[in-house]
């Protein structure tokens, strides 16, 4: 059994968690899944002169990295306290370098020193910030999730909210800024239907500038501006989904081109705007923006993407990958020289559990993706790195398959073999066009198939069934059942399939009707059998168990639901615990196991509890609990955030 031991400044603290609990029932396995996964990066100079990049792992908490571009010595490790990650780093005009948390916060950093700092929370209600920005002046700005908002930060003024309030009602992000120091003005882009805005951040003045032929994309996902000649400096506008970047001219107010496929993390512009320098499918190259981008040069191939750009004042042209390789390229001798960066790898949370046929409980990782197997026997833990994000998972046979984020794809692993997935275990069985995420899953091993009920893409409502013939092998999508509802529950009776419904849609858009449904569906017509409101104006079903007396158990918004599949009837509604007002969107809540002494345990809101079959009495058993399966022995396993915990049930 691997025990975890966290230590700050050479301090060792014992989690407060395996302090709280009875170490003869619960153990903490520690955590399971690890990343080298980087995000925001920029490079920075020091004040003595030394090129520096800074880039940000993520993590439980993320780590702000800063490395010495000359030497490749890591020079800072400093965690970003209470965020997971950040997408985007910037420098402003006084030197100091700022990162926006993935809980809202803002951090500073003075490059080359050692220290941190938690300016707090950007703007209240606002719980996680993406783009950055420098303006004048040593003022920076932000956008954020789930306002819609811009913020401004001075560290003479602190906060304030530039637009005050969104800057599109009905929308949740701002996911790119930026600021065009010629004239003043800032740029933002807005999702899930997108948006984009000229904003003078003296008055507050805002002016709609997107195309209506753009406005059917996802987002204006990436915003970078590049010196042109004459003045005609450039804004470079990435549109998701799809991959298109426009090219507009800030002077002339025209959009010139529509680029395809090039990565627009970052790119860089020569200061005589002769020159752009950016990364399309791995090759680094080079064009006038004045022309078409049709006429670039590769400069070099097999670089990778490009995380972050810095041109020295001698012209010679620097990136970090999103691999961490440091390259650095002179356009007068063509040399070019690629070194790595070693990423400390930190944990991540999990996302996704599975007790898998081969007896081991089975995880997915939260937002870098990668799987692990522990063996209860042994105590060992697998990492299994390759697959992105896992929303759930399901066994049928010697298989398990994974529902994965994003682009609604599914993969199925034979568990006898290795994971080998190059050659094809993990293998990709398909993916279902404007659907995002499979949390539920149901298996119906007499007929040798899995249906799989999925949440739809960013800004849109409606799920999809999905059924795989494993026989067959083949996969056939069927639109929700219940219009602008997506799948939350799945249970499968013998006859058919009960569906538990959920009134969120794709993350950025607001739901279009009050209650979750519950109905059967026939695997094989994709025909609705029936429909129903088990509790009238719960947002999600979830939960789904089958109990011995043939009934079938779930919950929706804390309460309990008793459902009779042969006479399609609910039996009794019972709440159990307070449910939190409803947020942005409802998934997934309660997991249910009918254990072997005979009781119900779950998780739901943060907590581990057992209810008694009989008397549908709840207790809550411990905090801070997510997730939830038992091995073959009943020892349940659930999560805490990046590390795996197990409660013995005597």
């Amino acid at each position: 059994m691997r025990k975890l031991l966290v230590v700050f400044c050479g301090l060792v603290v014992l989690p407060k968690a395996q302090a709280q609990l009875d170490t003869t029932r619960f153990t903490n396995h520690g955590p399971q899944l690890f990343a080298s996964m980087i995000q925001g990066s920029v490079f920075a100079e020091a004040e003595d002169g030394r090129l520096l990049v800074y880039t940000v792992v993520r993590g439980e908490p993320a780590h702000l990295l800063g490395y010495d571009v000359q030497t490749r010595q890591l020079v800072l490790d400093q965690p970003l306290q209470d965020a997971d990650g950040a997408w985007d780093l910037a420098q402003a005009t006084d030197g100091t370098l700022y990162a926006p948390g993935a809980n809202g916060s803002l951090f500073a950093h003075v490059p080359g020193t050692k220290d941190v700092i938690d300016l707090g929370i950007a703007l209240e209600g606002e719980t996680y910030l993406w783009n950055l920005t420098p303006g004048k002046n040593g003022e920076v700005f932000g956008a954020t999730y789930p306002g819609c908002r811009v913020f401004r930060y001075h560290p003479a003024d602190g906060f304030s909210d530039l637009a005050e309030g969104p800057l599109v009602e009905g929308e949740n992000y701002v996911r790119s800024l930026a600021y065009h120091a010629q004239t003043g003005l800032l740029y933002a882009g807005v999702g899930s239907r997108a948006h984009l805005f000229e904003i003078n951040p003296e008055t507050g003045e805002k002016r709609g500038m997107l195309p209506e032929k753009y406005k059917g994309f996802e987002f204006v996902y990436g915003l970078e501006i590049v010196p042109g000649k004459d003045g005609n400096d450039r804004l470079f506008i990435l549109l998701i989904n799809g991959g298109l970047t426009l090219v507009y001219n800030l002077k002339t107010g025209l959009f010139e081109q529509e680029i395809e496929g090039i990565d627009m993390r970052a790119i860089v512009g020569t200061p005589d705007g002769s020159s752009v320098f950016l990364t399309e499918k791995g090759q680094l190259k080079r064009f006038d923006p004045s022309d078409s981008f049709q006429q670039a040069v590769v400069i070099a191939e097999e670089v990778g993407t490009a995380n972050a750009f810095y041109l020295s004042e001698e012209g010679k042209v620097f990136l970090l990958t999103s691999d961490a390789n440091v390259v650095a390229y002179d356009p007068i001798t063509h040399v070019l020289v690629r070194e790595g960066l070693d990423i400390p790898g930190q944990p991540i949370p999990i996302h996704s559990l599975q007790l898998g046929p081969d007896g081991r409980i089975w995880s997915g990782g939260y937002l870098a993706g990668g799987n692990a197997a522990f063996d209860p026997i042994t105590g060992e833990s697998a990492f299994l790195p390759g697959m992105e994000q896992t929303e759930g998972m399901s066994v049928l046979d010697d298989w398990i398959f994974f529902g994965v984020y994003p682009h609604g794809r599914f993969y199925k692993y034979h568990t006898k073999s290795p994971w080998e997935l190059k050659n094809g275990n993990p293998q990709y069985i398909g993916q279902i066009e404007n659907q995002s995420r499979a949390f539920a899953h149901a298996v119906l091993p007499d007929r040798q198939q899995v249906v799989f009920g999925t949440i739809p893409e960013y800004g849109k409502l409606g799920g999809s069934l999905v059924r795989y013939d494993l026989r067959n092998k083949t996969m056939v999508s069927f639109d929700s059942p219940v219009e602008k509802q997506a799948i939350s529950g799945l249970a499968y009776t013998g006859d058919y399939v009960l569906v538990g419904t959920t009134i969120s849609g794709g993350l950025g858009i607001a739901p279009q009707t009050s209650e979750a449904k519950l109905l059967g569906w026939n695997p094989e017509s994709g025909e609705k059998l029936f429909e129903l409101i088990p509790v009238p104006g719960a947002a999600a079903l979830t939960g789904f168990i089958h109990m011995p007396d043939g009934t079938i158990w779930g919950m929706g918004d804390g309460q309990l639901f008793v459902f009779d599949p042969k006479a399609r009837e609910i039996i009794s509604v019972q709440k159990l615990y307070d449910y939190p007002p409803f947020g942005s969107h409802v998934w997934r809540s309660a997991f249910l196991i009918l254990h072997n002494d005979g009781n119900v345990y779950g998780t739901d809101v943060g907590k581990l509890f057992k209810l008694d079959p009989v008397t549908k009495t709840y207790t809550k058993l411990v905090e801070n609990a997510g997730l939830l399966v038992q091995d073959r022995e009943g020892t349940l396993f659930f999560r805490r955030k990046t590390d795996l915990w197990s409660l013995r049930v005597d």
